[in-house]
């Protein structure tokens, strides 16, 4: 799976006029004509409202060794998390419901 930095998502929504939802967001970047890396990061951040750069920049999933200004921990914590703490469900393990459990029987 292609990643993408920060700059490189950042980049790609240079004319995005904030507060701006995701489609807005993923829209600007194709029109602007962003990697397929930066079109997986956009699609795959929750469906809100973003109110400036740095929502958008806790909300991706880049690569670890992008230039996020944070420590080795926080990075971790990012990843673990997978964005804002109760989003992004989709990218964390979670156990099956009961109605899973008894499909998979």
């Amino acid at each position: 799976m292609a990643h993408a930095t920060v700059d490189e998502v950042l980049g790609a929504l240079e004319d995005v006029d904030f507060p701006a939802d995701k489609a807005q967001l993923v829209e600007a970047a194709r029109s602007a004509g962003a990697s397929g890396g930066v079109m997986s990061a956009l699609r795959g951040i929750p469906p809100e409202r973003y109110t400036n750069r740095e929502d958008i920049v806790r909300s991706i999933r880049t690569d670890p060794d992008s230039d996020l200004g944070h420590t080795a921990a926080q990075r971790g914590e990012q990843a673990r998390q997978g964005g804002k703490p109760g989003l992004s469900q989709h990218m964390r393990e979670v156990p099956k419901t009961p109605v899973e459990e008894e499909l998979d029987r």
